[in-house]
């Protein structure tokens, strides 16, 4: 046998990538440069004080070799450690944030650089890490479980391209009150663990979030989220989970000079990703994320790697008189190859038969497999006229981001839609949420009115389509404010069920399960929600920071509700739970400067109006309204 004229060796691998890079240099490309050329020199230096060495740093990513792997390791925390200190220096929109993965593997070296299987699965773990963590292969963590103080979360079995085995993923849990922890793989049969796998790595998402800017944010990327160790897998969830590829819709742009029209692209955008992602046979990347790359220029692979998308959608709008024009094209972000591609000229009347033409040619494009009741379900009756369409487009602006002065506007628009078109039914569930978008942001008022109106607007929606998902979502949203958890849960499987793409509904249910005192399947269905929104901003992490005050987790909650108020600074519900948890957690004089600071900004505030969103358990209520009155919030 000849011998390889290539130099081999078993060596420890650390790969290491900035999270959201063209976001950054989108929004300042001299400053993410400069700050990125900041970072990597101070790697570099923590890399050579650890007896590693930089082999490759292009662009963002930076790949590291060393001997030893507990050094590698040792490393990647200092790096991080570090790192988070620079960049509490910084605004949290030019805060940039490092995943790490590390594996041990034999590898090519050739002219100073290395290549090989155990590059490839070093950069795989990467992709799996939270921002700002550690992750390690299984072989790593056989070298490190005992010589490094550390704690380590066992979060699953991963493939990688070209791999024919996969990979076993540890988190290293850098905390110092995690040190010796181990949350390890439950045991279950191999059938069970292959339809938990499928679940876990596969769910990604649809449409429009509700109420989302009352609620502030939580920035996650690609990851896969483990569910809690503690929980048996097999009854996790008795959701039917959406499989097959995953899918993401970008913003149609409006090549058009009126920007009347933007709302016509936002709603056809909206409308192809509500329609795929009802087939159940597409993993669909939620409108929330997707519009996160509006007006922004984009590069495919990166997207789909930030998306977890193998295919990506992009079209655009041109008014032409009376005519609209629409380019579309569907990509295969691996390769980059245009798999299909269309241009349509289309009279006004036709656009919203062409929304369903153009989903059709999307699916048969990756040969999907169509269902009699979906095709049933995209044809059903809406909104009959353009102008219909676009006051649809901006109530939903308006759900989404709920002022006083557009709350007239948006009840006059809904009441126009419904005049226009009397069997719509997601007119009359447009209705009943702006009414509950007003009771949430206090622009409605006595409440008592504003639900009953809420409630017969949502049972008129009902009646004229008993499969409407965005009715189902609003009549949960109905009993969530009138304490009936249950009811509201029933409301919210009913749209998963329609709708198993929807993030909104399991975020919806986790806040039923706080409610009712329940936090570890809160915190499972929180969870479940974020990983199907990968950027989600301003949703989810309330919620999540009340399941970890729950469970007396106070630090993880202190932590989430501090970063809200960083950046939404008269978030009241931020600031009452932050004031909550310091009084929980035996902090009384933080949880008075809290109160203090938010009764500047909102010097009207008081515990009557924390009553809207109190839990239905009293003893609960009493005992988060004795520390409010403590932190010094008046009645």
């Amino acid at each position: 046998m000849s011998k390889s004229k290539y130099k081999r060796k078993l060596t420890a691998i650390l790969s290491a990538d900035v999270v959201g890079y063209s976001r950054l240099m989108g929004d300042d490309e001299e400053f993410t440069i400069q700050t990125l050329n900041a970072y990597r020199d101070l790697m570099t230096k923590l890399i050579e004080d650890y007896s590693g060495s930089v082999v490759d740093a292009v662009g963002d990513n930076l790949l590291a070799e060393f001997t030893s792997v507990v050094d590698a390791v040792q490393c990647s925390v200092a790096i991080q450690t570090q790192l988070k200190k620079e960049n509490e220096k910084l605004s949290v929109s030019r805060h940039m944030l490092f995943r790490i993965g590390i594996n041990v593997g034999d590898i090519i070296q050739e002219k100073g650089r290395i290549y090989g299987d155990g590059v490839n699965i070093a950069a795989r773990i990467e992709s799996l890490t939270e921002p700002g963590g550690v992750c390690v292969s299984r072989g790593a963590y056989d070298h490190i479980k005992k010589k490094l103080g550390f704690g380590y979360e066992y979060i699953g079995e991963h493939a990688v391209k070209n791999i024919s085995d996969p990979v076993r993923v540890y988190k290293v849990l850098m905390d110092t009150k995690d040190a010796g922890r181990r949350i390890k793989e439950v045991s279950v049969p191999p059938a069970k663990k292959r339809q938990l796998k499928k679940w876990l790595s596969r769910v990604s998402v649809l449409i429009i979030l509700i109420l989302s800017t009352i609620f502030a944010g939580f920035y996650w990327k690609y990851i896969y989220l483990p569910a809690p160790a503690d929980i048996d897998p097999d009854t996790k969830m008795e959701f039917n989970f959406p499989t097959g590829p995953s899918i993401a819709v970008l913003p149609f742009v409006n090549m058009s000079k009126d920007p009347e029209q933007e709302y016509l692209c936002d709603g056809i955008t909206e409308n192809i990703i509500a329609a795929l992602a009802q087939t159940k046979q597409f993993i669909v990347i939620a409108r929330n994320s997707t519009f996160a790359y509006k007006n922004k220029s984009i590069n495919v692979q990166q997207i789909g790697q930030e998306l977890g998308a193998r295919y990506l959608i992009e079209g655009s709008i041109q008014k032409l008189d009376d005519r609209y024009r629409f380019v579309v094209q569907l990509i295969d972000t691996e390769t980059e190859a245009h798999i299909w591609a269309e241009r349509y000229d289309r009279e006004a009347e036709d656009i919203f038969n062409l929304q369903d033409e153009i989903t059709l040619e999307i699916l048969k494009a990756v040969r999907i497999k169509l269902t009699d009741s979906w095709l049933e379900g995209i044809t059903k009756k809406g909104i009959g006229d353009i102008n219909s369409f676009i006051k649809f487009q901006k109530v939903s602006r308006y759900i989404l981001n709920p002022t006083k002065g557009g709350y007239a506007s948006a009840l006059k628009n809904t009441e126009e839609i419904i005049t226009a078109n009397p069997e719509f039914s997601s007119g009359y569930a447009q209705l009943s949420f702006v009414y509950i978008s007003a009771i949430y942001s206090f622009h409605c008022e006595p409440v008592e009115v504003c639900m009953l109106k809420a409630t017969e607007a949502v049972n008129k929606a009902l009646s004229l389509d008993e499969d409407n998902w965005y009715a189902h979502q609003a009549l949960g949203w109905i009993f969530l404010i009138k304490k009936e958890h249950v009811n509201a849960i029933v409301s919210f499987k009913k749209v998963i069920e329609i709708n198993p793409n929807f993030p909104a509904a399991y975020w919806a249910i986790g806040n039923a399960f706080n409610d009712l005192d329940q936090p570890l399947k809160g915190l499972e269905n929180i969870k479940i929600a974020i990983r199907l929104d990968p950027v989600a901003q301003q949703f989810y992490s309330i919620s999540l920071g009340i399941s970890y005050m729950k469970l007396k987790q106070y630090e993880n909650a202190i932590k989430i509700f501090s970063s809200i108020l960083k950046r939404q600074p008269d978030n009241w519900m931020a600031s009452l739970y932050l004031a909550i948890t310091y009084d929980y957690s035996g902090q009384p004089q933080n949880a008075k400067t809290t109160i203090k600071n938010f009764l500047n900004l909102r010097p009207n505030f008081s515990i009557k109006n924390y009553k809207v969103m109190a839990p239905k358990n009293q003893d609960q209520f009493e005992k988060a309204v004795k520390a409010l009155r403590k932190a010094g919030l008046p009645e």
